[in-house]
């Protein structure tokens, strides 16, 4: 089930205003990896923003999005025609072999693959999708920094877009259990009465568990770090930042 926030076109046009691209420090991080790479495939492209950071930025090859969300593609598409693919669907719906340099998850859109089975097979998706030697980039925030003690929010989070409309957004943690944490964003809608609610749930994988699913799956760690900056994992890092090739069989 795809969340509401990244289904519907009337949320999903909002996303941008929430993580203004210039904003985004794993956009900073990820642009270079895409630069060096022949071809890419995004994983939870959402609206774009970064495969269209990476053709303005001069890049040569092939670019893919792939997004379950209707309403994120809508807003992809929406943007200037610059030779990039966008697929509906996600890892289970597609199968491509050895056609990508890199494959990338961002917004710790790796996160929402919740269940053992649905992960690893996520995982031999990436793989097959990746040429002999190429490399997967994606993050999970650290468990043990409890990210999650922080979202519930009671003041609403306001959000602007151009001089006469704004959009509240308030979220609320419904249960953590294990690695699993469920919560409910509501967004004030300029021009409706009501809120829209967009339910969420999450895994957070600790950095053991998360390299056993990655070595059963054929992807050997290169790069490691624990936030945008580079810092080293670990130590009450925020982030599990990865960068995993793909091994001969």
């Amino acid at each position: 089930m795809v969340e509401p926030f990244f289904a519907d076109p009337a949320l999903a046009a909002w996303y941008d205003a929430l993580s203004p691209t210039h904003e985004r420090a794993d956009f900073a991080f990820y642009l270079p990896r895409l630069m060096s790479a022949r071809s890419v495939l995004d994983v939870g492209c959402g609206t774009g923003s970064l495969l269209h950071l990476a053709r303005e930025a001069g890049h040569q090859g092939r670019l893919c999005g792939l997004d379950p969300g209707a309403g994120m593609l809508e807003q992809a598409r929406r943007r200037p025609e610059l030779d990039i693919e966008w697929i509906l669907g996600d890892l289970r719906s597609v199968s491509w072999e050895r056609e990508f340099d890199f494959v990338v998850m961002t917004g710790h859109a790796f996160q929402v693959l919740l269940g053992d089975d649905e992960l690893r097979a996520a995982l031999a998706a990436v793989r097959a999708a990746l040429t002999d030697g190429g490399q997967f980039g994606f993050e999970t925030r650290d468990p043990l920094a409890r990210a999650w003690e922080s979202w519930t929010t009671e003041t609403p989070v306001e959000v602007a877009a151009g001089a006469e409309a704004s959009m509240r957004m308030t979220r609320q943690v419904r249960s953590v259990d294990g690695e699993i944490v469920v919560f409910t964003s509501a967004f004030d809608v300029p021009g409706e009465s009501d809120p829209r609610h967009s339910d969420s749930t999450l895994r957070f994988l600790g950095a053991d568990r998360l390299d056993m699913f990655l070595a059963e799956a054929g992807l050997a760690v290169d790069e490691r770090y624990g936030d945008w900056a580079g810092g080293p994992p670990g130590e009450g890092s925020p982030e599990i930042i990865t960068v995993a090739r793909r091994t001969p069989a």
